[in-house]
């Protein structure tokens, strides 16, 4: 089994940047399918970015798409979250969720990270 722990969330004003985190232990196996998703309050739980962590697929909701970017470092067992020109409606509580294949589905029987908050304001 996989353990998820975020880090990186904050406070940062329109047009900045912030890279989350996404450490991962206790597997053995590279099929995986890690995702990054985010919720609002209010809204629900939506796809951010997923990527196959044995070729390096990746995959962006338009959203955010030419804003994030979804990496990787193997050596780490690690998934970033690169996030430019941020939005106010970017704001909410973003996980890390790791799976067999992409896309990931939102409430489906992932494992989960505990969540890191952003706001933009």
């Amino acid at each position: 089994h996989v353990q998820l722990v975020e880090s990186g969330g904050g406070l940062v004003q329109p047009g900045g940047s912030l890279r989350l985190s996404c450490a991962a232990s206790g597997y053995t196996r590279s099929s995986y399918c890690m995702a990054w998703f985010r919720q609002a309050p209010g809204k629900e739980r939506e796809g951010v970015a997923h990527i196959f962590t044995s070729g390096g697929r990746t995959y962006h909701a338009d959203s955010v798409k030419g804003r994030f970017t979804i990496s990787q470092d193997n050596a780490k067992n690690t998934i970033y979250l690169q996030m430019n020109s941020l939005k106010p409606e970017d704001t909410g509580v973003y996980y890390c969720a790791a799976g067999w294949y992409c896309p990931l589905s939102a409430y489906g029987n992932n494992v989960w990270g505990q969540g890191t908050q952003v706001t933009v304001s």
